[in-house]
C-alpha cells in the first residue's frame, strides 16, 4: 500500500480529505520556520534571537538600567515568561546567563552579579541566587524604543505588546556574534571589534562602491572576547568574509617566564574561542596517559609514540587561572636545555591550543528570510535598517515638535486674550466649543487651555511660551530639512555611529598575525627501504635495497604488484577508484617479516571505494596521472599527499572511466607514448601536459573512439622504448628508438595511428 495515499478525514466532511504526505510536509515546514525564526537564528537588524530580545525589553520595562539596583534573576525570568516568552524557565535563564558572560560575548548586554559560570564550563548558580541589570552598552539596542522606530506586536496572549525588533544603533549581530542550529540551517557568527565595524559602516556610507579589499582592511578579522591569535593569512580571511562560510586558524597566546638557575616555564595567557583550561589539561592527560582503543589489547604505535614524545618534553602542567588572571596555564619542561620552539610546537599540535574556528554567516535578513551572507551584505543590510530606523525617529520627533507648536500657539492666544478667554469659559455652557468658535482653535488646543492652571497666565509664563515656541519651530525646521536632505541625513548617521564607537569602543583583543600551523614532525632516520606491495593492497617495508622479489611470500590468491626501492622519509600514496588519494608515511609501514597490512587499515578509505594503484617516492618525484578515457596531467608525490586519514579528492574520474597506473617521469624523459586497446599509438611531448598541483581531470592526452580506451602509456627517453609480446608463438621483445617513433609523433588529443609491429599484444616499457 502506498502510504502517501493515506487520507486524514475531517469528521464533519463527507469526501474531503488530506493526503498524509501533504499534511506531514506542511506540519514539518511550520515547525522548521518556527525553529529558524523563533529560536535559532539572529536578526541582521539587532543581532538578537527572540528570547534575547524579550529579556532585554523586559529588563528595560522593569527599570533595570546600568545605574539601577540589580534584582534577582528569578524576577527577570518570571517577567519574561509571564509576559512575552511562554517557554521553560531554564532555557530563558541560560540565555540570560550567556548575555552576561564576558568570556562569551564581546560586549555583554547584562551586568550579572554572582556566579554566572566560568570559561571551564561550570554552570551558573540558580536564578534565585544571582542578580542582574542591564549594561551601559545595552542602551545601544534599547534607547530609541519610545520614538516610533520599530513596530510593536501583541504578545502570545494579546495582553502586552513587544517590539518586533530593537532599534540597534550598531550592528550587534557582528559585534557579539551568534551561534545556533536550526532545521537545515546553522549559524556561527564570530564577534568583532566595535571600532573596526564602526569604521567599516562609516566607509560604506561615504563610499558605497568601496572595494572588498578596502573593506577587509578596515575589518581584518574577528575579535574574540578571550583574545588569542589568528594565524590565517589575510586572503584566507577575506575569502571567508566574501563567501560567508569557511574557517580560520586560531592559536593561544603565551609568554616565557625566566626562573632561577636558567630554568624557564611556558605560560599560556589567552586561548582560542570555545577552548577552556580544563579541556587543555584533559588533552594533556590523554596524551601522557592514553586509554586503550575499543577492540584493542594494547596501545597503538601512534599512541605510544605520542606518549613518549610528550613525556620526553613536559615535566608538569598546572592551572593557575583566577581572578587576577582569567587564563594562566603553566607548562614546565623536563630540562631547560629543551628547544623552546620544539616544546611549543609539540604542545600546540597535540592540544586545542591551536584550532580551526568555523565561520558561517547565516542570519535572518531584512527581507525576513534566513540565508547566508558575506560581510559586505550584512553591513549593507544593517545600514538600510538603520536608515529606516532614523527616518522613523526623525518623523516621530517632527510630528512631536509640530504637536507641541500647535499647543503653544493655542496658549499664545490665551496669553494675548486673557480676559476674553476667561469670560468665554465662565459664561459658556460648553467652554471647549465656545473657545473653538470664538478664537478659531482646534479641539486639541481647546482641551489644553481648559487644562491650564491659573498661574500659567502670568506674564513670566508668557515669555516662556514664546521662547519655547521659537525653539520648537527651529527644531521642526531642522528636522524637516533633515528629512529632505539625504546628504544631511547621511552625515547625522555617521556622527551617531562615530559617537557610539567613541563611547563604547575598545582596543582589539585578538592579535592577527599570520603564522605557519604547528605540525608535529616525527623524526625519522633517513635510510634505504624497500616497499613491497601486493596485488590485493597489502604493504610492508624492509630495510635496504636490492632484494630478490622471489624471497617475499604472499597470502594464497595474492601476488606481487610492485617492489619499490625508496627512502624511509618518503611516502606511499594509494589512489582509489573514486579519485581520492590517501597517504601513509613509509616509516609507518609494517615490517616485511610477515605479510604486512592492508593499506585500508592504515587509512580511512570510504566504504565502497577500492585502492586502484599505489605509488611510493619522495615529494618531488613527478608522475603522469590519468584515466583510460584519455585524460591526464602531471603531478608530484607531494601534490598527492594528504595528512588527513580520510585523504583528499585528487583525480576526477568520470562515470564508466577508470584510473591508469600512475607513470613515473624520469629527468631524461621528453615524450609520452600512448597505446589504446585497439592498437592505436601516439607519441606526444611531455611539455604539452599541464601540471595540476591540486589535481583535477587534466587535459585530453589522446582521443579515443567509443568502445576504445587508453590501455598503456610509457615515458620516452633518448633511448626510445621496448615492446615485448608474442611473435610466431615465441616471447619476443624489440626496441623502438626515436627514429621508429617519429612516424607516430603528433599533437596532444589526436587519435594516433595503428602500431605497425609484428608482435601481438605488445607490452610497452621504458628503456
Amino acid at each position: 500500500m502506498d502510504t502517501t495515499q493515506i487520507e486524514l478525514f475531517d469528521a464533519g466532511a463527507n469526501d474531503d480529505g488530506l493526503l498524509l504526505a501533504d499534511y506531514a510536509e506542511q506540519a514539518y515546514l511550520d515547525y522548521a520556520v518556527s525553529v529558524v525564526k523563533g529560536r535559532a537564528l539572529p536578526e541582521v537588524a539587532d543581532g538578537q534571537k527572540p528570547v534575547q530580545r524579550r529579556i532585554l525589553y523586559a529588563m528595560r520595562a522593569m527599570g533595570l538600567a546600568h545605574d539601577a539596583r540589580p534584582v534577582k534573576s528569578a524576577r527577570v525570568v518570571g517577567d519574561v515568561l509571564g509576559k512575552y516568552h511562554p517557554h521553560g524557565d531554564q532555557a530563558a535563564y541560560e540565555a540570560m546567563v550567556r548575555m552576561a558572560q564576558d568570556f562569551t560575548l564581546r560586549y555583554p548586554l547584562i551586568d550579572g552579579h554572582g556566579n554566572f559560570g566560568s570559561r571551564d564550563g561550570d554552570n551558573a548558580a540558580a536564578m534565585r541566587y544571582t542578580e542582574a541589570r542591564l549594561t551601559a552598552f545595552a542602551s545601544v539596542l534599547l534607547d530609541e524604543l519610545d520614538e516610533g522606530t520599530v513596530d510593536f506586536l501583541p504578545n502570545y496572549d494579546g495582553s502586552q505588546r513587544e517590539p518586533q525588533l530593537l532599534p540597534a544603533r550598531l550592528p550587534v549581530v557582528l559585534l557579539n556574534g551568534a551561534s545556533g542550529i536550526a532545521v537545515g540551517l546553522a549559524t556561527e557568527i564570530p564577534s568583532h571589534n566595535l571600532r573596526e565595524i564602526a569604521r567599516a559602516c562609516v566607509a560604506l556610507l561615504k563610499t558605497p562602491t568601496l572595494s572588498d579589499a578596502a573593506l577587509f582592511d578596515l575589518v581584518p578579522g574577528p575579535d574574540f572576547s578571550g583574545g588569542g591569535q589568528i594565524i590565517s593569512a589575510a586572503d584566507e580571511i577575506g575569502h571567508v568574509y566574501e563567501s560567508g562560510r569557511g574557517s580560520i586558524k586560531v592559536r593561544a597566546r603565551w609568554r616565557f617566564e625566566e626562573m632561577a638557575r636558567g630554568q624557564w616555564q611556558w605560560v599560556v595567557t589567552e586561548l582560542p574561542p570555545g577552548v577552556s583550561a580544563r579541556k587543555i589539561l584533559e588533552e594533556v592527560e590523554d596524551r601522557t596517559n592514553p586509554k586503550l582503543k575499543a577492540g584493542r589489547k594494547s596501545l597503538t604505535a601512534e599512541q605510544q609514540q605520542c606518549r613518549a614524545l610528550v613525556l620526553g618534553l613536559l615535566d608538569t602542567v598546572r592551572d593557575e587561572s583566577g581572578k587576577q588572571a582569567p587564563v594562566r596555564l603553566v607548562f614546565e619542561p623536563k630540562t631547560s636545555r629543551i628547544d623552546r620552539n620544539e616544546f611549543v610546537t609539540t604542545l600546540l599540535a597535540q592540544t586545542s591550543m591551536e584550532t580551526s574556528v568555523a565561520i558561517n554567516l547565516v542570519c535572518i535578513g531584512a527581507d525576513s528570510r534566513p540565508g547566508q551572507r558575506g560581510l559586505r551584505r550584512m553591513l549593507e543590510e544593517w545600514l538600510r535598517f538603520r536608515a529606516r530606523t532614523l527616518t522613523r525617529r526623525t518623523r516621530f520627533r517632527f510630528e512631536k515638535a509640530s504637536d507641541r507648536i500647535h499647543v503653544l500657539e493655542g496658549r499664545m492666544v490665551v496669553y494675548l486674550n486673557v480676559e476674553r478667554v476667561v469670560e468665554t469659559i465662565r459664561e459658556a455652557e460648553e467652554p471647549r466649543v465656545a473657545l473653538m468658535r470664538r478664537f478659531d482653535l482646534s479641539e486639541r488646543q481647546a482641551d489644553d487651555i481648559l487644562d491650564m492652571r491659573l498661574r500659567q497666565l502670568a506674564r513670566l509664563e508668557g515669555f516662556k511660551i514664546e521662547k519655547e515656541l521659537t525653539e520648537k519651530k527651529a527644531e521642526r525646521g531642522a528636522l524637516e530639512a533633515l528629512l529632505n536632505s539625504p546628504a544631511a541625513f547621511r552625515r547625522m548617521t555617521i556622527r551617531e555611529i562615530e559617537a557610539d564607537a567613541k563611547r563604547y569602543g575598545d582596543e582589539r583583543r585578538t592579535l592577527i598575525e599570520p603564522a605557519e600551523r604547528a605540525v608535529l614532525e616525527t623524526r625519522v632516520v633517513d635510510e634505504p627501504v624497500t616497499v613491497v606491495i601486493s596485488q590485493k593492497g597489502w604493504v610492508r617495508a624492509r630495510q635496504g635495497h636490492e632484494h630478490d622479489p622471489s624471497q617475499f611470500g604472499f597470502k594464497p590468491g595474492d601476488g606481487l604488484y610492485d617492489i619499490v626501492a625508496c627512502r624511509s622519509v618518503d611516502d606511499l600514496v594509494a589512489l582509489c577508484d573514486n579519485g581520492r588519494v590517501h597517504t601513509v608515511p613509509v616509516a609507518n609501514l609494517p615490517s616485511a617479516r610477515g605479510d604486512g597490512q592492508p593499506v585500508n587499515s592504515l587509512t580511512d578509505i570510504a566504504p565502497g571505494a577500492h585502492v586502484a594503484h599505489m605509488v611510493v617516492g619522495a615529494a618531488g618525484d613527478r608522475y603522469v596521472v590519468g584515466t583510460r578515457g584519455g585524460y591526464g596531467f602531471l603531478a608530484t608525490v607531494g601534490d598527492m599527499t594528504s595528512r588527513q586519514r580520510a585523504g583528499k579528492q585528487f583525480v576526477t574520474v568520470g562515470a564508466g572511466d577508470a584510473l591508469l597506473r600512475p607513470l613515473p617521469v624520469r629527468p631524461s624523459d621528453r615524450q609520452l607514448a600512448l597505446l589504446t586497446r585497439h592498437g592505436r599509438f601516439l607519441v606526444i611531448d611531455l611539455d604539452e601536459l599541464k601540471s595540476l598541483p591540486s589535481g583535477g581531470r587534466g587535459t585530453v592526452l589522446m582521443g579515443v573512439d567509443g568502445g576504445d580506451a587508453l590501455a598503456q602509456w610509457v615515458c620516452v627517453g633518448s633511448d626510445g622504448i621496448s615492446a615485448s609480446g608474442v611473435y610466431r608463438k615465441k616471447e619476443t621483445s624489440l626496441t623502438l628508438d626515436t627514429r621508429d617513433l617519429a612516424d607516430y609523433v603528433g599533437r596532444r588529443a589526436r587519435k594516433g595511428k595503428l602500431l605497425a609491429i609484428k608482435i601481438k599484444y605488445p607490452v610497452l616499457s621504458p628503456r
